[in-house]
């Protein structure tokens, strides 16, 4: 064989060696591609479900955030109505006629007398002489009148120590009858 022959030979077998790995290359090449697209399409997916789960709890938070302060301002326009119940409450009571004080001052500090059996009995200046026929009465005469007291109507009994006081106010009154039957005012007056 000539030398013509050998170098063709040679030739030959590095074009058939060139073309193997030119081919597995490929081969490789198109693995990697295949295999980072389809790593590409899994990061793609998981940041989408992602920002699909961050965007439904933003969502989902804003929601509450909005309902509570809906309900905030709800809650808050019923108190200021309540409110104003009990302030017309009052209104009305301290418009009652003077009768009707004046036998509140006798129930009422009837009531006192079992826990301070002497003392002082202060009331709204307005029943002042409500007060002083109530205390001129023989059941009442360990008594005596204070000075008037800012107070709606009622009395405010203070034993003659001065150790103990009893608030029988309309104002005590009407607090504890609203604390006690706050949740049925508001049945009432929102449902």
């Amino acid at each position: 064989m000539g030398l013509d022959a050998v170098i063709a030979e040679i030739k030959e077998k590095a074009r058939v060696e060139a073309k193997v790995i030119i081919d597995e290359a490929e081969a490789k090449k198109t693995e990697i591609l295949t295999a980072a697209q389809t790593q590409a399409r899994l990061v793609k997916t998981a940041a989408e479900e992602n920002a699909q789960k961050t965007a439904s709890h933003i969502q989902t938070q804003e929601e509450a955030a909005g309902h509570l302060a809906v309900k905030r301002e709800v809650l808050n326009a019923q108190k200021a109505l309540m409110d104003e119940v009990q302030t017309k409450t009052l209104e009305e009571v301290r418009n009652l006629p003077e009768s009707f004080h004046k036998q509140a001052i006798a129930s009422l500090l009837k009531k006192a007398q079992s826990e301070i059996p002497s003392g002082t009995v202060s009331c709204a200046a307005r029943d002042a002489s409500a007060l002083k026929e109530v205390l001129s009465e023989s059941n009442f005469s360990s008594f005596t009148a204070g000075g008037p007291v800012d107070i709606d109507g009622g009395i405010i009994v203070e034993s003659a120590d001065s150790m103990l006081q009893v608030d029988y106010s309309y104002r005590t009154f009407l607090n504890q009858v609203w604390e006690s039957g706050l949740k049925d005012a508001s049945d009432v007056l929102f449902n």
